[in-house]
């Protein structure tokens, strides 16, 4: 939803005027100036090119450098950066990433979590919801009464003043209950109008919606994608509005025409933030405020505002619908911030964009996660196939390792994100990643859980608790940008010039005014120095750490990670060198110029390896938080096994197909940087058939491992039928019992009454959870008396044509 081609102009004509000069430069790095003798009495300033050589250098790359709008100014510089420059950097460090980043809650939170939560979870019936397409009064008057909309929103106003860790623990735990609900309570609190008018609202603006979004009065949404604007909603294409004043009045306010859709609770919203983009032909701005980008709020009955019609996403139940409007009148105090302020949407939207994708959609999937660990693990236990527990079976030991291992890495994900986000950070990179990343795993891990529990997933009713999580994740996928467009453009696009620890202050010179071309001049050859140095570096780290990480991964045991402290330093040591091998390509992208934006394969393959690279040390981070749990050892490897095969998988596809003229050249140059000796030095493999077994077993039986996943679940009280909590009951039950059984056979004696009263009971507790629903209707239109279904009828029809109509009367 953020970004487009037009944004990564900067980047992509940056590249182009960064790299092309560096053939003639590296061609003189060899101590031969260029020119012969006649430059010997010249100052030599850029690698032995001399000031008047660097000067052209200099105008010519500015020259190649298309104009950089004011927008595209303020996107490049909104938001901040902080890990993910350390990863382009080369070197990032596990330890600081420990030490800055504590995710935590309050007391006051944990006590939300089990208390307001659950209650809200319990008013909730998840096929309910989606069959009504909407929630009970009681659940929304709830939802406003305790505050979930404004948990976001600072004590001061009414709010409850959250931190990010506990608001995505909110979500995640709302999503094991019910998915819809989920997305209902994360709108609110990521991109709407709360936190904006906390940043960036007027006293009165402040004074009048804050305590209303608090309080639930008003449910908020943004309206910001339009009908063309798919993953560009910034684009603004056909939400416009013109500067006039009123003629009756003669105050100063816009005349908008809108067209808004995929507007997430619109058709119950109250008030809606309105993006628009502002043109002042008349100049009525007289300097305050200036054209572009703007945020407008409307409350619902405004004049000309529609607001109500729905789409139905898939088969969700939360409220998306439209925002529409021709000519409408907007007063000047009902642009958020007031008149200073128009022109500056960019700067809210985008400061603000981080915790929307990098935190509530990932949530979704943490919920996911613990959902099919905690309900399609004990359910692998609980059902029987050919007499044995399904969690016998490899292709089931399989698919649970990889839920269970994705899992971990997107919990882990989220709770470094969070704690980026509660240190006052925006990291527009590390958001994308966690957006894409996440829920793309949030899909694989729903799909591993319904490919275990097969037909009674696929069945609709109150006991299937996977169905609905399975047809809601495609639509976290299309939103706040869809996947295929932050992965294959916006991700590197947007971190080679934000994150790359050089660029932005070369970029920042070639924009320079002629006036300041001498200052310009000397930091456009001082960045250029440090690029081309910092590829050396990174050239010969890849090297080093390249040969000495396949040496250590070559002799390790397969039962080395047992070591805690063994599993975090050999780890670490491998994302070292995928850092600087990913490091040294994205240099390498410098040599295709301004082709850059157009080879989508190959920034694809660079944001699978930044997203498996920044989501291993975030697995590590948990790791080191929550060692001493039982079992945590055999998942962290598995997932970080996982992890480092996709990265390197990622950059050998990147360096068998690099594109652009010298991409033969920068290919050669990644694959002896990157893989010095060939296949030898690609060493991570896919996990093994005993690693694999270990962590399945561990999810599917009682464990610390399960413990964990299940922390942050719903669990209905016990005595009310609720699927997931009766199958994480019965769990160790049926797991007891199966052991009796084995015993009881091994020892070929007959089992004692309590041995045979606990066999019984498994086997009805498994007879009863193996149940699927069954619906007399199943549509209000089939409820209706005398009702035949159409087949029916037309059989009805051909037999009352026939003789005989039932088989004894014809033989």
């Amino acid at each position: 939803m953020l970004s487009s081609r037009n944004h990564l102009i900067a980047k992509s004509s940056l590249s182009r005027a960064a790299a092309t000069p560096c053939l003639s430069v590296l061609s003189s790095a060899s101590g031969v100036p260029l020119g012969g003798n006649c430059h010997k009495q010249q100052k030599r300033t850029f690698l032995g090119i001399v000031h008047a050589i660097d000067k052209r250098v200099y105008r010519w790359a500015k020259g190649v450098l298309p104009p950089i709008s004011k927008t595209e100014n303020i996107a490049l510089g909104c938001g901040t950066i902080g890990f993910d420059r350390e990863i382009f950097g080369g070197s990032p460090s596990l330890q600081n990433l420990i030490d800055t980043y504590q995710p935590k809650l309050s007391p006051e939170e944990e006590s939300f979590l089990a208390n307001q939560v659950t209650r809200l979870c319990s008013l909730l019936n998840d096929h309910d919801v989606v069959t009504k397409k909407d929630f009970t009064k009681e659940a929304w008057d709830y939802m406003r009464d305790e505050k979930f909309f404004g948990m976001k929103i600072p004590k001061e106003w009414g709010g409850l003043g959250f931190s990010t860790q506990a608001v995505s623990a909110v979500l995640a735990k709302l999503a094991t209950q019910c998915f819809d609900a989920n997305a209902t309570v994360a709108v609110p609190n990521s991109l709407g109008p709360g936190e904006l008018l906390v940043r960036y609202g007027t006293p009165e603006q402040k004074q009048y919606f804050l305590p209303r979004l608090a309080n639930g009065t008003l449910i908020p949404c943004f309206g910001l994608t339009g009908p063309h604007s798919g993953s560009d909603a910034t684009s603004l294409i056909g939400s416009h509005c013109v500067v006039k004043r009123h003629p009756e009045t003669g105050e100063l306010g816009v005349v908008a025409t809108f067209k808004k859709r995929y507007i997430t609770l619109a058709p119950v919203a109250g008030v809606v933030g309105l993006g628009l983009n502002l043109q002042d032909p008349d100049g009525l701005l007289a300097g305050e405020g200036e054209e572009g980008f703007t945020v407008a709020l409307l409350e619902r009955g405004h004049e000309g505002l529609r607001m109500g019609p729905r789409h139905i996403p898939l088969s969700a139940a939360f409220m998306n619908g439209t925002v529409e409007g021709e000519d409408v009148w907007i007063p000047m105090t009902s642009i958020l911030g007031g008149q200073s302020r128009c022109g500056f949407g960019w700067n809210m939207f985008v400061e603000c964009l981080a915790e929307g994708r990098g935190v509530s959609l990932p949530a979704g999937s943490i919920g996911a996660a613990r959902s099919v660990v905690a309900g399609v693990g004990a359910y692998s236990r609980v059902r029987k196939q050919f007499r044995v527990p399904i969690a016998e079976f490899g292709g089931i030991q399989e698919a649970m390792a990889k839920a269970g291992s994705d899992g971990l890495i997107t919990i882990a994900g989220g709770d470094v994100m969070n704690a980026i986000v509660d240190n006052h950070e925006a990291p527009m990179v590390i958001s994308s990643v966690m957006k894409q990343n996440c829920t793309e795993r949030g899909r694989r891990i729903v799909e591993c859980g319904m490919d275990i529990a097969a037909g009674s997933a696929i069945c609709r009713g109150d006991k299937n608790y996977i169905g609905n999580a399975y047809m809601s994740l495609p639509i976290a996928i299309t939103v706040e940008g869809a996947n295929i467009m932050t992965r294959s453009f916006q991700i590197i696009g947007q971190g080679l010039t934000r994150c790359h620890p050089h660029m932005s202050d070369l970029l920042r010179a070639l924009q320079l005014p002629p006036s300041q071309e001498k200052e310009a001049v000397q930091t456009f050859v001082r960045q250029f120095h440090k690029i081309v140095g910092h590829g050396i570096s990174n050239f010969f780290y890849s090297v080093t750490r390249g040969v000495g990480s396949t040496l250590s991964t070559t002799f390790r045991s397969k039962k080395a990670y047992k070591s805690g402290n063994d599993l975090l330093s050999y780890h670490e040591k491998q994302l070292l060198r995928l850092s600087a091998n990913f490091a040294l390509t994205a240099d390498l992208c410098f040599t295709l110029g301004g082709r850059l934006k157009f080879e989508e394969l190959l920034m694809g393959r660079l944001a699978d390896a930044l997203g498996a690279i920044y989501l291993g040390y975030a697995t590590l981070h948990h790791y080191q938080r929550r060692q001493g749990i039982q079992g945590l050892e055999a998942l962290t490897e598995h997932a970080m096994l996982r992890l480092e095969r996709e990265a390197q998988d990622a950059l050998y596809a990147a360096s068998e197909n690099f594109p652009g003229p010298l991409g033969p050249i920068a290919s050669t140059v990644m694959k002896i940087g990157c893989f010095p000796l060939g296949g030898f030095t690609r060493p991570y493999a896919d996990p093994g058939d005993d690693l694999t077994k270990e962590v399945s077993r561990l999810l599917t039986t009682p464990s610390e491992i399960r413990d964990m996943f299940q922390e942050g679940i719903y669990s209905a009280p016990e005595g009310t039928t609720h699927q997931m909590s009766d199958l994480i009951r019965a769990l160790p039950i049926c797991v007891e019992a199966d052991r009796v059984a084995t015993s009881i056979r091994r020892e070929k004696r007959e089992p004692t009454q309590e041995e045979t009263d606990l066999i019984a009971k498994a086997d009805a507790l498994r007879d009863a959870l193996i149940q699927v629903d069954v619906f007399e209707h199943a549509t209000a239109e089939e409820a209706q008396p005398g009702y035949v279904r159409p087949a029916l009828l037309g059989t009805e029809e051909r037999f009352a044509k026939m003789d005989k109509t039932v088989f004894r009367e014809a033989a």
